[in-house]
């Protein structure tokens, strides 16, 4: 009831009384309330009326975060999902093709939207980076450029690589160590600084940590897309080089779960209305089992490190199926805990988080087909497809969800977005 009563308040009262937000809204998860009244629709909570004063468009800029490149990174991460599809029909590739080329509209959209809130609002950008919760979301931005440069390779790129532009594949490959250099500083450079300059407890602990960690970590998904149409001697060094990224992404990943199981253990779950974001947690493992898949498979036919026969590739390959399988169980598992989590307690008012559920869950099904593929199964690959239409139906709902919560002030609104901290 608190959230309703919430949600109709003036912005000076909502100021007031949201610190407040997260403990009564735990409350409301505990206690066997009795149901609220039904509201008619003019008194609806998200209903414009006098007492929810309408804002411009400058005035709810302010508001616009880093969080909303979670929108273009799951768009890309569905333009991936569908050209991996193990059951095609006619016309699928050109439907990718359609979204992929939304995807960029939207990229530039989202920078474009960021970068008009810093520049009319001088000192946002460095008080944006530096958030105690807006500040995580920072990386997303360059999750969305790892779907980006997939993406490129899937729909630009011939399959047959003889037949690929060398100018388009050397882009390509430049993107890909540029990318890798951008990430490792953000790797290393933001968690510096949240050691630093924040002090979290343990109850307060969200799936959100471990997004510094994830764009270094997708170089090891990027080397295995672009690294099999790239010359051996420029494969070989692109496959090292994201092997080491994506083991790094994984250690820290592994290392912040223990932090995440321990606060679900004193803690419980989180407030309602962020648990989708527990669904970030099927994405590092997930993603991993995808990356070794795909630089096994990317290795040059004749590689021998060694050359003496140990570790070819028939080995290699054999290896990585096994490890991806492991990792794939561990992201069924988080999964698991993350929709029972929302399914007890379902989220109320729409928060960028809701992408959770999209990105997290394509790395989750596309090493879902990778596996199928692998052991040339075809029930685990009809699984894969039923996995994918789940997605796709998900995706529809979150993105009616966002368009819906900006037309009627749930995000882009004083007190209700990233940039403040209400957990």
């Amino acid at each position: 009831m608190f959230q309703d009563l919430e949600k109709s308040r003036s912005t000076t009262s909502l100021t007031a009384l949201t610190p407040n937000r997260a403990r009564f809204a735990q409350n409301d998860d505990e206690e066997n309330l009795a149901p609220a009244k039904p509201l008619a629709a003019s008194e609806a909570p998200d209903a414009y009326s006098p007492t929810r004063p309408m804002l411009g468009i400058r005035q709810r800029l302010a508001h616009f975060t880093w969080a909303w490149y979670t929108l273009v990174m799951s768009t890309g991460g569905l333009s991936l999902l569908i050209i991996s599809q193990p059951h095609t029909f006619a016309g699928l590739r050109q439907i990718g093709m359609v979204v992929y080329v939304i995807n960029t509209i939207l990229f530039a959209l989202v920078t474009s939207a960021l970068l008009s809130r810093f520049f009319l609002f001088p000192g946002t950008f460095k008080k944006s980076i530096t958030h105690p919760r807006e500040g995580f979301f920072f990386p997303t931005f360059f999750l969305s450029l790892a779907t980006l440069i997939t993406s490129t390779q899937r729909y630009a790129v011939p399959e047959n690589p003889a037949d690929a532009s060398p100018g388009l594949l050397w882009a390509i490959q430049a993107a890909f160590w540029v990318y890798l250099a951008l990430t490792t500083l953000v790797a290393v450079g933001q968690y510096s600084y949240v050691f630093a300059a924040h002090s979290h407890g343990l109850q307060t602990m969200m799936p959100t940590w471990i997004l510094p960690i994830f764009p270094i970590m997708l170089s090891g998904t990027i080397a295995a897309v672009i690294a099999g149409s790239q010359p051996a001697s420029q494969a070989v060094p692109i496959i090292m080089a994201g092997l080491t990224c994506q083991g790094l992404g994984l250690a820290v990943a592994v290392m912040m779960y223990a932090h995440m199981v321990g606060r679900l253990m004193q803690s419980g779950l989180p407030n309602r209305e962020h648990r989708p974001g527990l669904f970030m947690c099927v994405g590092p493992p997930a993603f991993t089992a995808l990356a070794f898949l795909g630089l096994a498979q990317a290795l040059p036919a004749g590689f021998d490190h060694d050359m003496d026969g140990l570790l070819d590739t028939s080995i290699i390959k054999t290896t990585a199926i096994m490890g991806a399988g492991f990792l794939w169980a561990l992201s069924f598992w988080w999964f698991g805990i993350a929709i029972l989590a929302v399914l007890q307690s379902p989220p109320r008012y729409f928060h960028l988080g809701w992408w959770a559920t999209v990105f997290p869950n394509t790395g989750f099904t596309l090493a879902t087909i990778s596996l199928g593929k692998a052991f040339q199964n075809e029930p685990v690959l009809w699984f894969a497809t039923a996995m994918s239409i789940c997605l796709l139906l998900t995706y529809s709902f979150v993105l009616y969800s966002h368009i819906r919560a900006v037309a009627v002030q749930d995000i882009m609104y004083p007190t209700r977005d990233e940039d403040f901290e209400d957990h």
